[in-house]
């Protein structure tokens, strides 16, 4: 990844659609803006946060809308993708680039779906640190997808 492609991916981990305005396509980048707050409003998010980093998981799960959180590991990954593909300018590292994109959405979806189930130590983890784990799988196995499907495609170009 490029010094160019690095920025625009931090840009939209801190606020999907940032990394969209940089690479100067202002209608997605205000679309996914928009999108990113109304998720986060009818969820809650935010509040769910404070009380999650404050230690009251239960007040997190309690106030946070899961069925609206559900949007937002689609949303938040998709931007960065996005962002990430768009600085890429010679689209030479843009092979597969959206598999451990696409599985660290799927990952933190599924961290969601059972953040009020899933204890650790005896402690319930949460809708906000449970999803936050399931990131770190869901992009090493979509690297390791991406990586294996390379070599398999560069096996076969070969024969």
């Amino acid at each position: 990844m490029n010094k160019n492609s690095f920025e625009k991916l931090l840009w939209s981990i801190a606020l999907p659609g940032f990394g969209q305005l940089l690479n100067k396509k202002y209608i997605k980048g205000i679309i996914l803006i928009v999108l990113e707050v109304v998720v986060n409003v009818q969820s809650n998010f935010n509040i769910a946060i404070i009380s999650s980093f404050h230690g009251d998981i239960s007040a997190s799960l309690e106030e946070v809308n899961l069925r609206w959180l559900m949007f937002y590991p689609c949303l938040y990954f998709f931007a960065m993708w996005d962002a990430v593909k768009d600085a890429d300018d010679q689209g030479k590292n843009s092979s597969l680039l959206f598999l451990p994109f696409v599985f660290a959405a799927y990952f933190v979806t599924v961290g969601l779906i059972y953040s009020s189930e899933v204890k650790l130590f005896g402690h319930l983890i949460g809708p906000i640190f449970l999803p936050m784990i399931f990131v770190l799988p869901g992009v090493i196995i979509g690297l390791v997808i991406r990586k294996l499907i390379k070599i398999f495609v560069n096996k076969n170009t070969i024969l």
